[in-house]
Parts: structure tokens; sequence; C-alpha cells
């Protein structure tokens, strides 16, 4: 447990909670905030999952999914419980769930120089942030980002990105990169499917790529819900006039989980109109995600169009870039190689 960075306290021992975009208005004294997993104790709000990591992994940074950032490298990842949405579809609910559904905070003790300490001993290049909602164990994740920061280990989330401007500022000098799910271009979609607003989200996306933190954006389309053409034409026109057209947006299938099991996967010509749309939009790289073996996960030049690095899932078969440019052309492949 830890005092909790981000949060005013207010009259008869109520706090304010800053962290993430739903500022948690009035906690009261014993109470928790959406996330679950922050808690006014008389008066001083705690972050109740501090040195508890209740998942940890060496991951291909391609997982998370970033493309191009450190492409074929690996990545130590943790995660503690909770999280400050509520999505049907979430992969993760085990664990993102846990504190709001049973009221568990369960994890294993693990300081933020362990898990520096470890991911150099498994040759990690980076340390990603993952599997429930970074924003929720910030001060977990900001003192283990400055440990590895100084030891030359970057660091990455990956974010529903829902948190506060003056958090991610706090934390901008040591995160390398972000993930950032863009579930869909409708606030009723976000009320209903996460308990949430679209607007922050499109404006975190915003200030990362501002503050300079390699962006990538995934969306995962589900059927019935985000899957129409005008909705995909929004979020491309978004990411481009936004995010700029170098941003790579991953297009995932969906698989049916948690309160959605009466949906079927996503169609796989569904992935592929989203992603022709993407491209006609004007964006550089476009992905189809959870289908292991379509073209659609390979990265292509964007001006001669050649292939350059070949995936099957998460693994690289084939990388025909040089010095960060195309072998064949010599254009510059965005994104951060080495």
């Amino acid at each position: 447990m830890r005092e909790a960075m981000f949060y005013e306290k207010l009259e008869d021992k109520v706090v304010k909670c800053n962290l993430c975009s739903h500022r948690c208005p009035r906690i009261a004294d014993s109470k928790r905030g959406i996330c679950g997993v922050r808690e006014n104790r008389d008066g001083k709000l705690y972050s109740l999952v501090y040195g508890r990591a209740v998942a940890r992994n060496i991951d291909p940074i391609e997982k998370k999914p970033l493309f191009h950032f450190l492409p074929g490298s690996q990545s130590y990842s943790i995660a503690t419980v909770g999280c400050n949405f509520r999505c049907d579809n979430c992969q993760n609910y085990d664990i993102s769930q846990m504190p709001r559904e049973y009221g568990s905070i369960l994890g294993q003790e693990m300081t933020p120089k362990e898990i520096v300490m470890a991911a150099k001993l498994n040759n990690c290049q980076s340390i990603a942030y993952t599997y429930s909602e970074p924003t929720i164990f910030f001060e977990y994740a900001y003192n283990t980002a400055k440990l590895a920061k100084k030891e030359g280990i970057k660091n990455v989330f990956v974010t529903n990105g829902y948190i506060t401007p003056e958090a991610l500022q706090k934390i901008a000098p040591y995160l390398d990169a972000a993930n950032i799910d863009l579930k869909s271009f409708s606030d009723d979609f976000y009320r209903k499917n996460c308990g949430a607003h679209l607007q922050p989200v499109l404006d975190s996306i915003k200030l990362h790529k501002k503050l300079g933190i390699w962006t990538e954006i995934t969306t995962l389309i589900i059927p019935t819900l985000n899957d129409t053409e005008e909705e995909v034409q929004k979020i491309a026109k978004f990411i481009k006039q936004e995010a700029g057209e170098e941003t790579p947006w991953h297009i995932t299938q969906f698989h049916p989980t948690y309160k959605l099991i009466h949906l079927p996967r996503t169609p796989i010509k569904i992935l592929r109109r989203a992603r022709e749309i993407g491209l006609e939009t004007g964006l550089r790289y476009v992905y189809e995600g959870n289908v292991p073996g379509e073209t659609g996960e390979n990265t292509y030049c964007h001006n001669c169009q050649k292939l350059l690095i070949r995936r099957f899932g998460y693994q690289i078969h084939e990388n025909k870039t040089k010095d960060s440019t195309c072998s064949y052309c010599g254009t510059k492949i965005d994104g951060v190689h080495t």
C-alpha cells in the first residue's frame, strides 16, 4: 500500500481523485474509487496495489501490440488487479474486474527494483505495463519506469487512454511508447460497454503524440457494436488528422468472452475491409490482429509497397528494413527501431 498521487483532500475526510478522467469527485472515508484499488483511509487516498504484481511474463513486443517499437524484441510485462473501465468484452476480466466484482486484491510482492532486475536478467529491452489498466497502478508503474530509464530499459503502456493530462505529463519523461485502445468513435458505445466517455480518450491520444510518446492505436471490431464502415471511417480520419498518418492502427478480431459470449467472432472480411478503409484514408500502416497467417499483419513500405516485415502472429519471420529504412527504396519506416 502506498499513498496515492493526484488527489485532493476535501471536507469531512472526503477526497477527490484526479488520476484518471473519471476524476472520482467524492470518495468518502473507507470507500474506493471506480477502479476499486484506490481507497480513502481517514482522509488520505492510498493505492492498494502498489508492489503487488498479479501477472508477470516475458512477451514479444508485438503482443502489446507494438509493431513499430523495437520490433522483434522482448518486453517484461507486469500488471496488478483493477481497472477504471468495465468493458463487457474484457479478455482479462478475471484480474481487471477482481476488486469490483469480488472485492479481492491479489498479487505477489514485487518491488520496482525487482521488476527492473528481472527485465535485465531476461534481456528485455522494455517493460510493459499491461494486461489490466496501467493508469490505476500509476505509482507502481511510475517508480518502476524511473528506475528502468536509468538502466537503459524503455517503458511501454498498454492502455485505454483514460489517464488525466497531469498524470500523463508526469510520467511522459519516462514513457517511451503506448498502445492506446480507441474502442469506438461513439460516446454511446463507451458509456454502455465501458462505463466511460469517448472524448477523454481522443484528447489523450493527441496529448501522447504532442509529448513525443511513440503511439500505436488498437480498435477491437465487435460485430453489431462498432463494425460499420461509417464508424471505421471516422476512426481512420481521426487518427490521420489528429495523430498523424505515421501512427500504426491495429484492427483486431473479437473473440466471444466475458459478457459478450453471445456474439460471433469478427468475420475476416470485415477486418480486411476495415484495413482497406484505413489505407484509403491515408494511414501508412494498418494491421489486422488476432488472425495469424493473414497478410494484414505484415509491414509494407508506404512508398514502394514492398513487403518489409513478414509476421506470423507475434513472431517476425523476415525483416528487410535496413537502418530503419526500406531496403528497396530507402524510405524511412516510422517508429523506434533501436
